[in-house]
């Protein structure tokens, strides 16, 4: 615990201070302050760093590029294994562990060692690793690295430790698990196979002891060899040479027999009595044609033969369907009896398993289930039921249905909220799964103690948010809602909009939700804004629409026939967009093409009354309009408040604020406008630039699919909403450039920037052409939905190669004017010109250091506004009460404080309109500023004033006002304890500062980064106290303290490879943060020491004690003549005595890190076993020294009694008996 104690004198206009606190040198007013007298303020830290420590807790979503399955049928355990190196072990609901293997190479293989709490893997990289999972934190035991050969197939027969490993060149060796050691013991293909053979049999593509008999090894090679190999006897029992190649086999659980899938889409039954041709061939989905030739067909991939006791076998398979019928799903056929089901499925069948009742290959299978491991989904299928229904899964597998565009997180959410969104979303759920329960079972799972409400929010590409539980470090589905249900259809008729249909016009970008109020607010993509009230009963209601304005208006008015020569410069003058608002969408004017586009927005609401359902009902729908062809920009900041009533809006050209009560437009300002004369940039007039062309032209592209083309070339230019370049104009080399003409502290101007207004009227389009702004030729009017799940772009890191990182960084983080090119869109008749293109990357490559020095900038630099908090403060120094407040936080660094004037009483906040405007204060940092936060004077967080819920549509009680109850935590209320004011915590990309409000005093200031940058910053609570938790483009995760701002935490965890995790990432309390580690997983992470300590018992066991079921009695007849042998004895044939050590230059061994620990562990277990000997003869010695003394005294004792004893037999010798 450490105190700190400032003594903060009074800071007058000409004070350094006061420069800092308000550039203006005094109030709004431009007065003066009175010098306020002397204050003390203690604050009590209690965080250190031993209460920080970054781990990862549980992974959600569906496995990404999922390449193998296993099951243990006793545990009831299921594992998938990706492409990544990452294995998924799934169990029961909460039961969902992730494991990586280190060197990050595919998964080929998984075997369960069954009931045995142990997995195999076997790796792309020839590598064998034995997990165990007998902890909550599975780890590698042992490793074998195969150096000259390449491993195809595995097989793990049941309750052995030996491991067939079959290779490229077409051997096969044998592992025993226990060691992880190589066996001398190898089947060799040359000695499979005849001798007479000339070619090579090909890989092993299966491997499978005999259910009749352990000794017997079936060996499948690629180009169609089979073999049974005698491991006793060591030669092949028979040989059978096939046309077409394997892919697949599978025993009948007599032994009698096996069945073969093949290339060319065929089931071949071969009987052991007879090898020399297959009992039977067919095509299950080949029909014959008319000339009497069969329909070739795809390749079956994989079958599975499993038999039942009252019905007949299943045979079920993946693949076979002919190749003339194009454009079919990927299928699953099951064969029952004379019965062919075939199931259609939505992706590509990645692998399945039968899963059966009992262990053992040679007893009847009694399959149940068959669960489909597909390319993005996971389904089970009931077997029991003749219409095969599926089962309903318990796990989040559909986080990714629409691909993932932003999330948010909020911890200790109210304890009401999560029954209530469930109750709501159960009724939308899909029927007609299976009734039976959930057939993977295993582990065990309870509700741990240190649990707390957490919601988890995701915004996707088709517009739809979902909420989900994330309680308890679960994941599970709530609420859906579809925000597209809010407007019309798109229709592609509709003129030039045909051209600039977006694939994804609703995707979300960003969302605002309070949990108290329950109000809930949506950014999306075509630069709209949704607000959402939450009711329990359906309603009819009329979507309200406003339609803003929010854009610089462009002086410079150049028709073709001027000369390009001709410097156009801009006046000082009004800056102030123009709002418009209407109750419906402006029907379009009369004019050209472009006019018609002009002053609509992109999409059309609804403007009928609508049916809505219980839940999320959408109000008030705010829209930006289009202006002079120009699209409006994205929105890049939000903020709404239910206790005052308003919602606000900013993005590179201005800041709007809305009172959503009234449905009115209270502010629409440049951000220009908002400083007034505080101003703390000159702005100089730029240099006159050249037009490149009319901005009839566009270029428009979609969004990317989940899974794009690994063909297909995507040149993203993305520029930083705080480095906003100017690429529209072209540089003209004849011309000098002005340091500041592009770039200051490292900020650049709008790609889509025009220059601003003057209040002169726009000149109209005359007879010699249209007119020219400077927009960019073939710039697309607005970019497509930004998926956090596509996002896939290496970012350089020094500032010379191509763009900035830091400006493609950010231009994703935030959505602003993202345009791409591709071979698709090359040949579309709105491209860019090479020359533009050109012109762009030389643009794009210019870049500064940024520096607060710098004092004057860009008149027409765009500063766009990157965060927006409300809440009660101080707006002037010479405030005494705190008043509803709005920061405002911009790219240029500058915290603008606007107060508002809000009617308390309820019937004149209905009536009486909000007053507002800007006061004048600003506050200086560096960089981007991405976070306010609010303490008190004790250092605790301010939470802003809120409205309690109630539902607008319930049935009115006649005995109860129905009025708006207000919460407000007011920085006053501590007055006794500290004074008054209150601590303003703010954060930017490059540092943190905390000030005192109202004197506007810079108490505490931290540079958190000089090389990179902060992407996240917010301020949490921890352990009962703040910390400042900050999340930078380096991947490092840091926490400071508040207001100190010390360091407490910097580790270096997450290397930023794309802008997925830029995008999704965010923190919340209790220590708590996650991202998008793929494009269908999410990651929590928590930075909590404590949420680390209790980390074990929140998760889930895998291994459960459970006793292996016996094999059933066969009989002695039906074991006699069966052949089966029981007394097969791996160890005495594959064992060193008998087989010798395996080639150490073959492979390799390499012990596990739970190895290492295990074998730590005996040591030290050793040692202390030594010890507790050399105590224990020490003790031994010192009893046995203790016994000799005694048998001393006992000797002595006894000379002694001798000696006594003598004498009175001396004495009484001669004596008669009467005389004694």
């Amino acid at each position: 615990m450490k105190k700190f104690r400032k003594v903060l004198d009074g800071l007058t206009t000409s004070s350094p201070g006061g420069s800092i606190g308000s550039p203006s040198g005094g109030s709004a007013a431009g007065t003066p302050t009175a010098t306020p007298t002397p204050k003390e303020i203690e604050i009590q830290e209690t965080l250190v760093s031993e209460n920080f420590q970054l781990c990862k807790t549980v992974r959600h979503g569906f496995p990404y590029q999922p390449t193998a399955l296993a099951f243990d049928p006793v545990q009831k355990i299921l594992a998938i294994g990706s492409r990544t190196g990452g294995v998924r072990i799934l169990g029961r609901p909460g039961v969902d562990c992730y494991c990586q293997h280190e060197s990050g190479a595919a998964v080929l293989q998984l075997q369960f060692l069954i009931n045995e709490g142990a997995l195999v893997t076997a790796c792309a990289d020839d590598t064998l690793h034995l997990w165990n999972l007998r902890q909550r934190r599975p780890a590698v035991l042992h490793s074998l690295k195969f150096n000259r050969e390449r491993i195809t197939f595995c097989h793990l027969p049941f309750q052995s430790k030996w491991l067939y490993v079959g290779t490229e060149r077409g051997n096969t060796h044998i592992v025993n698990i226990e060691s992880f050691i190589l066996s001398g013991y190898v089947i060799m293909w040359n000695k499979a196979i005849e001798l007479s053979t000339k070619t090579h049999p090909g890989p092993v593509v299966h491997l499978s002891d005999s259910p009749k008999d352990e000794g017997k090894l079936l060996i499948g090679f690629e180009s169609g060899t089979i073999v049974q190999w005698d491991l006793r006897l060591k030669k092949a029992d028979f040989r059978i040479y096939y046309d077409e190649a394997i892919h697949s086999v599978s025993w009948h659980h007599e032994g009698k027999q096996f069945m073969c899938s093949h290339s060319d889409g065929s089931l071949s039954i071969w009987n052991l009595r007879n090898t020399t041709k297959p009992f039977q061939v067919t095509f299950p989905h080949g029909k014959i044609q008319k000339d009497g030739r069969k329909e070739s067909c795809k390749p079956i991939l994989k079958v599975e033969y499993k038999t039942s006791r009252n019905s007949e076998p299943f045979v079920i398979f993946s693949g076979g369907l002919s190749y003339d019928k194009a454009g079919r799903r990927p299928t699953l056929t099951i064969m029952h009896g004379k019965a062919i089901t075939v199931l259609e499925m939505d992706y590509p069948i990645v692998e399945f398993m039968a899963l059966c009742e009992t262990p053992y290959n040679n007893e009847v299978q009694e399959p149940y289930a068959v669960v489909v491991l597909l390319e993005k989904d996971l389904i089970v299928v009931d077997l029991t039921q003749s219409n095969f229904p599926v089962f309903e899964n318990p796990y989040p597998m559909d986080i990714h249905e629409s691909p993932v565009t932003c999330t948010a997180y909020f911890a200790d959410c109210p304890p009401d909220i999560i029954p209530i969104l469930y109750s709501i979303g159960v009724k939308h759920k899909k029927t007609g799964y299976s009734q039976k329960e959930w057939p993977v079972g295993g582990g065990t799972w309870t509700l741990g103690s240190h649990t707390y409400p957490e919601i988890i929010i995701t915004g996707h590409a088709d517009g739809s948010i979902k909420f989900w539980d994330a309680s308890a470090i679960t994941l599970q589905m709530l609420y859906k809602l579809k925000t597209s249900k809010a407007f019309l259809k798109p229709k592609p008729s509709e003129g030039r909009a045909a051209d600039l249909v977006e694939d994804d016009p609703f995707a979300i970008q960003m969302v605002s939700w309070c949990p108290q109020s329950r109000i809930f607010c949506v950014v999306g993509i075509s630069a709209h804004i949704i607000l959402y009230r939450f009711s329990k009963y359906e309603a009819n209601t009329q979507i309200v629409s406003l339609e803003v304005r929010l854009r610089c208006e462009a002086e410079d008015v150049i028709s073709p026939s001027e000369n390009e020569n001709n410097p156009c410069f801009t006046e000082s003058g009004s800056h102030s967009p123009q709002p418009h608002h209407h109750q419906h969408a402006a029907s379009p004017g009369s004019g050209t093409t472009e006019g018609n586009k002009d002053s609509n927005p992109c999409l059309k609401v609804k403007d009928r009354m609508v049916r809505v359902p219980p839940g999320y009902q959408a109000e008030l729908v705010i829209q930006l309009l289009w202006a002079d062809g120009e699209p409006p920009q994205q929105i890049t900041s939000l903020d709404v408040n239910s206790a005052y009533g308003l919602l606000a809006f900013g993005n590179c050209n201005g800041l709007a604020v809305v009172d959503y009560l009234q449905k009115t437009i209270l502010l629409c300002m440049s951000t220009l406008d908002l400083y007034g004369a505080a101003d703390p940039y000159q702005r100089l007039t730029r240099s006159p630039r050249r037009n490149r062309q009319s901005t009839s032209e566009f270029c428009m592209r979609g969004l990317s699919n989940l899974y794009s083309d690994s063909k297909k070339r995507i040149r993203t230019s993305y520029q930083s909403l705080t480095e906003l370049s100017d690429n529209q104009q072209s540089i003209d080399t004849d011309r000098s450039k002005s340091p500041t003409s592009d770039h200051v502290n490292g900020h650049c101007t709008s790609p889509t920037s025009q220059s601003c207004s003057t209040g002169k009227p726009r000149v109209p389009m005359g007879p010699e052409g249209p007119r020219l702004t400077r927009r960019g030729p073939g710039r697309p009017p607005f970019r497509k939905a930004q998926s956090a799940a596509c996002m896939e772009i290496s970012l350089p890191v020094s500032h010379t190669e191509g763009y900035a990182s830091r400006r493609a960084m950010l231009q994703q983080l935030h959505g602003v004017a993202m345009y791409s090119h591709d071979e698709h869109h090359a040949t579309a008749p709105y491209c860019w010109s090479e020359r533009a293109a050109a012109t762009e990357s030389r643009e794009n490559s210019f870049s500064r250091s940024r520096s607060s020095s710098v004092s004057s900038i860009d008149r027409d630099t765009k500063e766009a506004v990157t965060t927006l908090q409300f809440g009660e403060s101080y707006a002037r120094k010479s405030d005494t009460l705190p008043t509803p407040c709005l920061w405002v936080g911009t790219s240029l660094g500058m915290v603008l404080l606007i107060p508002m004037s809000i009617p308390t009483d309820h019937e004149e906040r209905m009536e009486e309109p909000v007053t507002i405007g800007p006061s004048g204060t600003v506050l200086m940092l560096k960089g981007s500023v991405l976070r306010i936060s609010f303490l008190d004077c004790m250092g605790a967080l301010i939470q802003s004033p809120y409205e309690v819920w109630r539902d607008l549509n319930a049935h009115e009680d006649p005995d109860r006002m129905r009025r708006r109850k207000l919460v407000h935590i007011s920085p006053s209320s501590s007055q006794h304890t500290c004074g008054e004011g209150h601590l303003a915590v703010v954060c930017s990309e490059k540092q943190a500062k905390v000030f005192l409000m109202p004197s506007q005093s810079c108490l505490f200031v931290h540079n958190i980064t000089e090389s990179s940058f902060v992407l996240r910053a917010d301020v949490v609570s921890v352990c009962n106290s703040v910390c400042l938790a900050c999340f930078c483009a380096n991947g490092h995760v840091m926490t400071l303290s508040l207001p100190s701002l010390r360091p407490l935490l910097d580790v270096n965890y997450l290397p930023l490879a794309d802008m997925r995790i830029a995008r999704t990432f965010c923190f919340t309390h209790g220590g708590q943060a996650l991202y998008l580690s793929s494009p269908t997983e999410i990651q929590r992470i928590t930075y909590s020491q404590e949420m680390c300590d209790n980390l074990q018992e929140m998760l889930g066991e895998l291994f459960t004690p459970i006793e292996t079921p016996e094999a059933q009695n066969r009989g002695f007849l039906k074991g006699f003549f069966g052949g089966n042998s029981h007394n097969f004895d791996r160890e005495e044939l594959f064992g060193e005595a008998a087989a010798g050590k395996g080639s150490r230059s073959l492979a390799q061994h390499i012990p596990g890190q739970a190895g290492m620990e295990g074998m730590k562990v005996a040591a030290c277990g050793v040692v202390g076993d030594l010890a507790r000997a050399r105590i224990a003869l020490d003790e031994r010695g010192q009893r046995l020294g203790e016994l000799e003394e005694r048998t001393a005294l006992m000797m002595t004792s006894a000379e002694t009694f001798s000696k006594h004893a003598h004498e009175v037999m001396l004495k009484c010798k001669d004596k008669k008996w009467y005389q004694l």
